[in-house]
């Protein structure tokens, strides 16, 4: 489930209907109303110190930790936008995922990836064009992209027609099922609630800080077949996420603007980093119904890459 910006209805109900504009959820509507800070003594002798912090430290990106991306192309991306569910799914209509597409299809394009975008996928249709995009040679791409715009709960994605695990989507991926893709980044961004609990928000005790402004795998080693994927929710594991029915949803709305004005300089988990701060600070749900009204939202990165990826 998901949630639109102004009253999200939880319903079957088309959200444009009567000019309801409010924020909605990806989700079945719900029918119920390191160390220790101190040195340690050594036996018999002096307190022994913490290391002092090496000062004007900068970052040097090892080529070894980095990605190799520099093949023939990107790679390609594919869009799966379900907006519209068959009745005895009991979802509604998801207003907004269209201009959330078209946005990222843009994004991705100038990143210069392939762009695909297939829209209200039945299951196995899912597993369809995912196995043969899996199937395809992948030798000349830097990595593959899949991006998720559906209802969904905690380890599913709604097909039309159904749900199905998001694991059954992401296996003709692994390192055993799709060799081109050995050692290479494979990455998938879920827009869709994950369960139905609401986030309300903590006041904090004072503002934001600084808010002035709104390589191919080596054959001589084995890798684990689930290496060098990653997954970015919109949102944690037993919550909802938001969508706006004019703007889109919170998450893939930050995660363009991010990827438009950042995206060739910052490595991906500075990106996602940046993008879980917008959606945090920036958003809050907007409803008639005080239920739905003043909600917060967090997006969640799971990552098992095994190197550094700039675009």
């Amino acid at each position: 489930m998901e949630g639109d910006q102004s009253s999200p209805v939880p319903t079957q109900k088309n959200e444009d209907q009567d000019g309801d504009q409010s924020d909605t959820v990806d989700a079945k509507p719900d029918r119920s109303s390191r160390h220790s800070l101190f040195g340690r003594k050594k036996k018999n002798g002096p307190e022994q110190q913490p290391e002092a912090p090496v000062s004007n430290q900068c970052r040097i990106v090892n080529p070894t930790f980095k990605y190799n991306m520099d093949h023939k192309k990107v790679g390609k991306c594919i869009i799966i936008n379900n907006k519209n569910f068959e009745y005895q799914t009991g979802m509604g209509t998801r207003n907004g995922t269209d201009k959330d597409a078209g946005e990222l299809s843009k994004c991705f394009r100038s990143l210069g990836f392939e762009v695909v975008t297939y829209n209200d996928q039945r299951c196995d249709d899912m597993k369809k064009l995912l196995k043969q995009a899996a199937d395809e040679n992948h030798s000349d791409a830097a990595c593959f992209a899949c991006i998720f715009l559906s209802h969904g709960e905690d380890g599913s994605i709604y097909g039309t027609d159904r749900m199905v695990e998001i694991k059954d989507l992401t296996t003709f991926f692994r390192g055993d099922k799709c060799r081109t893709l050995i050692g290479k980044p494979k990455l998938f961004f879920i827009q869709a609630c994950r369960g139905t609990t609401f986030d309300d928000g903590i006041q904090t005790d004072s503002g934001l800080a600084d808010d002035t402004e709104v390589s191919d795998a080596n054959p001589r080693y084995k890798i684990p077949v689930e290496a060098d994927f990653l997954l970015a929710y919109s949102t944690v594991s037993g919550y909802y996420s938001w969508r706006n029915p004019e703007r889109g949803s919170w998450f893939v709305q930050s995660l363009c603007s991010i990827l438009n004005d950042q995206g060739k300089q910052l490595e991906i988990m500075q990106i996602l980093t940046r993008v879980n701060y917008m959606v945090a600070t920036k958003y809050e749900s907007q409803s008639d119904d005080p239920h739905y009204s003043e909600k917060k939202q967090i997006p969640c990165v799971v990552s098992m890459l095994t190197k550094e990826l700039y675009f």
